[in-house]
């Protein structure tokens, strides 16, 4: 491969053949010992091209870090004891290995070079496979929300959040529900954070809300785990969860979550100590929501039951037919 330099000296050289060395000098902005260095190998490359490529200037020997053997011994058994540690946290308990042995201790930013330089130290979960092999053990994989997911009918996509509020030192919390399409929501105060009292709220969901689920997303948070998955698994849902410190992706169901604090929870704080008090005058906020409160979604003008009474896609449902043999929604056969 001939680069755009050689090309250039190649051009230099022939100029200089022709006309003269002053001359070149004059006309191109080069040092006089470049140019009898390139003529040089020009002419050991039998004036080819090819032999005016810059050649690499790495150094041949390198300079290597030098540590006693017992510092290298401390950071791999730190590494060991305490899998994947940084090297700031790694520096303190070094530090006292490194006095014992009576060698100097090395920096932060030196000890993650070092390790750097032993392979990276690292060590993953194993398991042992069904063929009595130990292999790394592969994290849990997440299904994160696509980004071409749109509603395009009621209960096709639904969203679920957590209000947590402290009432007199006391927690609690307000699940909350949207479908997407319609802007249907609901929530529920509660005293527990578990998974449990997620699943339960959904249940109660599927009862306020007439139209059947497909899709759900939530945050990652710990109560939409175990028993609530498990709820939407055996009911062969979809859960999507939003990627880490992004709760724009669920950003419907975080708008819904600031009005009814700003038009209700605010107001009514006091009743958290009492949840079922807290319910009770809740459940009329959310049948003026859904029924008489018109939304900007629907230009101001409808509110979401008015919607879904004059919405066609409310008539007859778009998702494919369920399975019977409890594989979930298939397609239609034609």
């Amino acid at each position: 491969m001939i680069t755009e330099k050689a090309k250039f000296r190649a051009k230099v050289l022939v100029f200089w053949e022709k006309h003269g060395l002053q001359a070149t000098l004059d006309a191109f902005p080069v040092k006089r010992s470049a140019l009898y260095l390139w003529k040089q190998l020009w002419e050991a490359g039998e004036k080819k091209t090819e032999a005016l490529n810059e050649r690499k200037t790495v150094p041949r020997t390198k300079r290597k870090r030098l540590w006693p053997p017992e510092v290298l011994e401390g950071i791999r058994t730190l590494r060991a004891l305490h899998p994947n540690l940084g090297e700031k946290k790694l520096y303190p308990l070094l530090q006292s290995w490194c006095e014992s042995y009576a060698v100097v201790c090395p920096k932060p930013a030196t000890i993650g070079r070092i390790i750097k330089d032993l392979g990276g130290l690292r060590i993953y979960p194993q398991k042992i496979s069904h063929s009595g092999k130990v292999r790394k053990m592969k994290r849990q994989r997440i299904l994160r929300k696509p980004k071409d997911l749109r509603p395009n009918a009621p209960g096709h996509v639904v969203a679920l959040d957590t209000i947590e509020r402290f009432v007199h030192g006391c927690r609690r919390y307000i699940i909350t529900f949207e479908d997407i399409y319609t802007r249907f929501s609901f929530a529920w105060g509660t005293t527990s954070h578990a998974s449990r009292a997620a699943q339960e709220f959904f249940a109660l969901c599927q009862k306020a809300f007439p139209f059947p689920f497909q899709f759900v997303l939530t945050d990652n948070g710990s109560e939409f785990k175990k028993h609530f998955d498990d709820a939407l698994r055996k009911l062969h849902l979809v859960h999507y969860h939003t990627y880490p410190r992004t709760p724009k992706i669920n950003a419907h169901v975080e708008r819904f979550n600031r009005t009814i604090q700003e038009e209700f929870v605010d107001y009514h704080s006091s009743l958290l100590l009492d949840p079922n008090t807290f319910n009770r005058k809740l459940i009329d906020y959310l049948i003026f929501y859904n029924i008489h409160r018109v939304h900007h979604a629907f230009q101001n003008k409808l509110s979401p039951l008015q919607f879904i009474l004059t919405s066609p896609s409310s008539l007859t449902s778009s998702f494919p037919p369920e399975s019977k043999t409890g594989c979930g929604y298939t397609s239609s056969c034609h």
